[in-house]
């Protein structure tokens, strides 16, 4: 699924390293960008006496594979008042290899609270004069909407390309940016994907201003005192924070201090947004009175659920209404960003983004007296974690958690939550128009979200639902002949995730034929050649029910023959195994799971006349706290028969126990390879 917006930017800031932009909203892919603005007319221009100053510097230490390095990373923030803050922000990176040529575009993001009043960059060549860009020479351009994502933004980008941005030569920029924050909060991100060798922040401050500062990921640096109530930070020798697969989100991981600004007792409070309680206060504010319904939505919800007697069918009623009635459209500008807009708008225009289609939901379920809060969330697991201050920036969805009665008994109402003082809460997506009503997408579990209630905010874990919640159920009953053909048929049912997965990616499906290929890529990864002959699906536009696949196949010279004897491999389709941590350098991240999962085969084999089974594979039994994978083979009669069941149980492996999923990994796929021998019987 595709994340859904709810903020606005943070305070908007320079792209650090061209692979992650700082600011929280969906950007250009790398091609259209670079066509959106021209190259610059490479300027003679000394670069500054801080960059030459680093043409002498030594390295971090890097690999041979390092494109790049952080020579030198400033930034120097002035408090000027609970309303404007102003940034200084330096940097300079020294490109080793040709695909560190792109340290050399530099894109600056900003919003209707931030003004960019000066721009520069430079590049100093391994060999020949120095090359000046000015803010003249690159191009501002607007951030387009995004297919499923924001239609209108107010924000912006101001752009340069650095001339000469080649291996041996320096590059760097300077920008300074004047913001009217929402609250009093910054964060210094000194880790990058490539190593860094001096990092230094420094906060002035009003006098009478306090602050505090939190250090994540990362031992705390003591601050150094300055006059005038200055404070400043030094970090060297970073190492990089590379990318991995199935790794935690970067912004719950990275290196990075968060600042909080404190004014003098008695200075607005708003400003002083500083625990969940305070910001969900906040949060109140901006809804407060939004959920007011009109005539006519008051008459939808009657319409909606007539005939309906029990509170749950109620309820399902409602949350597909606003799941596929209501179109996903987010117009953002300002502090729409962050407010949603009143539910009887959004009703009457039929569109709104997450926030809005929570404050519909919550405004219709009112009505059939069910109560329920906002629940802040960001898409990633791990974005956010317990040891973050508070902080709203960290969230980028907003989905909505139900209060059920005591009584309230439905199997169906998986995705429950246990407040110690609300009781039960349901937890629900209204934007996931492809997970029913009572489900979770395994992206939004066990993870760190922001309950707003009355009493304010809190910070809660979301539901983990069991394994059984989602997966792939497969039995085949096939038959094999002399000549080592395998012809027969496969029943694929498939729950939870994975359908929503598999609904999502029929999508863009404009003719029949396209719904089998998710069957050709699973025959095509598990077989040299086959046919299809036959295929059909079932309940895909049910999004209540699981989708059911059946599919015919032949698949000429499956066993191999080995002198008088059929070699036959038992798992006949579908992989678990991977390779996920079979590289050269040690992991260095946890592995994350996109969600809880348990997967069934069953392969009824019907071994060919005058054939008799030889030699079993062995069963396999492997059970950790994170998976389990058990499988066995048994021959009965004329049938060979294989199955095996699959459990993700835990959504995090810890780094201390990764050699333990490459051993489970490996396991997997020596059992998937393992051949079951048949020779000719009396």
């Amino acid at each position: 699924m595709n994340s859904k917006s709810l903020f606005s930017p943070q305070p908007p800031a320079a792209r650090t390293e061209p692979e992650r932009p700082r600011a929280a909203v969906p950007l250009l892919a790398a091609a259209l960008l670079l066509a959106l603005f021209w190259a610059p007319v490479a300027a003679a221009g000394d670069a500054p006496a801080w960059m030459h100053a680093l043409v002498t510097a030594p390295l971090p230490a890097h690999d041979e594979k390092t494109d790049a390095v952080m020579l030198y990373s400033e930034e120097s923030v002035t408090v000027q008042s609970t309303d404007r803050i102003r940034s200084v922000v330096r940097r300079a990176f020294k490109i080793l290899r040709p695909s560190g040529r792109d340290y050399g575009d530099v894109m600056i993001t900003y919003d209707s609270q931030t003004k960019i009043s000066s721009l520069h960059a430079w590049c100093i060549p391994a060999q020949g004069k120095d090359y000046e860009v000015k803010e003249k020479d690159g191009a501002e351009i607007s951030l387009p909407g995004v297919p499923g994502s924001e239609l209108i933004l107010d924000v912006r980008a101001k752009v340069l390309r650095i001339p000469a941005a080649e291996p041996g030569s320096i590059v760097g920029y300077e920008f300074e940016q004047d913001d009217r924050p929402f609250f009093l909060q910054a964060i210094w991100y000194f880790q990058l994907s490539v190593p860094v060798r001096e990092a230094r922040y420094s906060l002035q401050l009003p006098p009478g201003w306090v602050y505090r500062a939190t250090w994540l990921n990362a031992p705390e640096v003591p601050a150094t005192p300055g006059p005038n109530n200055q404070w400043s930070w030094v970090v060297s020798d970073v190492k990089p924070l590379k990318r991995e697969e199935d790794m935690p989100p970067r912004r719950g991981i990275e290196s990075q201090m968060i600042v909080n600004f404190f004014p003098p007792l008695g200075a607005d409070p708003a400003a002083k947004l500083t625990d969940w309680s305070a910001i969900g206060n906040w949060y109140n504010s901006l809804t407060r009175g939004r959920g007011e319904p009109s005539f006519d939505l008051k008459q939808k919800v009657t319409e909606l659920t007539a005939g309906q007697s029990a509170l749950v069918p109620k309820m399902q009623a409602l949350a597909r209404y606003v799941q596929r009635e209501v179109r996903y459209v987010a117009i953002e500008l300002g502090i729409g960003g962050w407010q949603p807009h009143p539910a009887a708008e959004v009703f009457a225009h039929r569109y709104g983004d997450c926030k809005d289609k929570v404050t519909l939901m919550r405004s219709m379920l009112n009505e059939i007296g069910v109560e329920s809060y906002y629940l802040v969330i960001n898409t990633e697991r791990g974005s956010v974690t317990p040891a973050m201050p508070g902080h709203i920036g960290g969230f980028d969805h907003v989905i909505i958690a139900i209060h059920l009665p005591d009584t309230l008994s439905d199997p169906s109402l998986a995705a429950e939550y246990k407040h110690p003082g609300l009781g039960r809460l349901l937890i629900f997506d209204p934007t996931d128009d492809l997970m029913p009503f009572g489900q979770l997408n395994g992206a939004l579990q066990g993870s760190y979200a922001l309950l707003v209630t009355p009493a304010g905010g809190e910070l809660i874990e979301t539901p983990r639902l069991p394994p059984s919640s989602s997966g792939l159920e497969r039995v085949a009953h096939l038959q094999l002949d002399p000549l080592g053909t395998l012809t027969g048929q496969v029943h694929e049912l498939r729950l939870g995730d994975f359908a929503a997965s598999q609904r999502n990616s029929f999508r863009s499906a404009t003719q029949s034929s396209d719904r089998i290929k998710p069957v050709e890529t699973l025959l095509s990864h598990s077989l040299a050649a086959f046919r299809i002959t036959k295929a059909s699906i079932t309940n895909l536009d049910a999004t209540e029910r699981p989708i059911e696949f059946d599919y015919s196949f032949v698949a000429e010279n499956y066993a191999k023959k080995a002198g008088n004897l059929l070699l036959v491999r038992p798992r006949v389709v579908g992989s678990k195994s991977r390779g996920l941590l079979e590289t050269k350098e040690p992991r260095q991240q946890p592995v994350v799971f996109e969600g809880p999962e348990r997967d069934t085969d069953t392969f009824e084999i019907t071994i060919p006349p005058g054939y008799v089974v030889d030699d079993l594979p062995p069963p396999v039994n492997l059970d950790y706290s994170f998976a389990s994978y058990h499988s066995k083979v048994e021959a009965t009669g004329n049938t060979l028969r294989y199955s095996r069941t699959y459990e993700v149980k835990e959504l995090t492996v810890p780094l201390a126990r990764v050699e333990e999923l490459k051993r489970f990994y490996r396991a997997i796929a020596n059992d998937e390879r393992n051949n079951a021998v048949l020779k000719p019987g009396p």
